[in-house]
């Protein structure tokens, strides 16, 4: 399977979700929470640093739920409009609507 480049906004998107998982994870270990999360340290150290931008939707379940996030919270905070930029059409790109 071939795997398509992400678009800039699925970069920021995924950089957005890392810094909210950070801020929600606070002092706790990184270990401690993919250990709750029954993710991997490294997994859970990409997502929060970006370097995954899209990871499965478990995945996410799973740390927000740890970190008691709500899915509802997280979805509204990474899929921010981006400064300036004017929502068009649905506001999905096409492969995002593929995607859902």
């Amino acid at each position: 399977m071939v795997r398509l480049p992400l678009t800039p906004a699925e970069v920021e998107r995924g950089q957005r979700l890392g810094a909210l998982l950070r801020r929600a994870r606070g002092e706790r270990s990184i270990l401690e929470t993919a250990l709750d999360a029954r993710v991997s340290p490294e997994t859970l150290r990409k997502i929060e640093s970006g370097r995954v931008a899209t990871p499965a939707f478990p995945t996410i379940a799973a740390i927000a739920d740890v970190l008691g996030l709500s899915l509802d919270a997280v979805w509204a905070e990474i899929n921010q409009p981006e400064h300036g930029a004017e929502p068009t059409g649905s506001g999905h790109t096409p492969r995002e609507r593929l995607a859902s």
